[in-house]
């Protein structure tokens, strides 16, 4: 019975990461992109977002609980599980490692980029183009970002290839290849993206 709650829970642990925080993560890096625009481009595209409709019940069932779970028991993921070569060769085990230390790292850059945008908006801040200059005007503060940044993006991306194999979805090592060459692809992708979007706040 705990093995399959055990298995059940990874799966779920492994969904979410994909839906919806995967497609979230998309989503606001666009928005965040707005910035390479200018000022304008991005508080609309911002503000576009805050008026979205049902926005509170999108946010807590569809954003924060999601992700609250997926990052607890990711948490319990990374500190119990223990890395085995002869299971996943030299490069798969750098990546089970990487998917480990990188969820930590994005735990802790969520939970800060939440208290200093959605809880500041909270007390009646406007998350615009000048708070995230502000912010980003510290030069420890834009490097803290850019970690976060690629980090977030390096867990969704290797996290999406686990995703395809432990739902059956790549289970041949020919399907397994491509999925590795698609998913590198996402993060360099996203990456410049998201770079791009912190740069054009300073």
């Amino acid at each position: 019975m705990a093995q399959n709650n055990e298995f059940l829970l990874r799966r779920l642990h492994s969904l979410l990461g994909v839906i919806p925080v995967g497609l979230f993560l998309i989503q606001h890096l666009v928005v965040n992109h707005f910035a390479t625009k200018g000022p304008e481009a991005f508080n609309k595209a911002a503000h576009f977002m805050e008026n979205l409709p049902f926005r509170y019940a999108l946010e807590i069932f569809v954003i924060f609980l999601p992700i609250l779970f997926h990052a607890i028991y990711g948490l319990y993921i990374a500190f119990t599980a223990k890395n085995n070569v002869s299971n996943y060769g030299f490069v798969r085990n750098w990546m089970f490692l990487l998917q480990r230390v990188t969820g930590v790292i994005t735990f802790v850059f969520i939970i800060w980029h939440v208290w200093e945008t959605r809880v500041q908006a909270a007390f009646g801040a406007d998350v615009n183009y000048s708070m995230m200059e502000g912010i980003l005007s510290s030069t420890p503060m834009f490097w803290f970002y850019v970690v976060g940044v690629i980090s977030t993006i390096f867990h969704f991306a290797n996290g999406l290839w686990s995703f395809l194999v432990s739902w059956g979805i790549t289970v041949t090592p020919r399907s397994q290849l491509i999925a590795t060459y698609v998913t590198i692809g996402i993060f360099l992708a996203l990456s410049y993206v998201g770079i791009s979007a912190l740069l054009a706040f300073v």
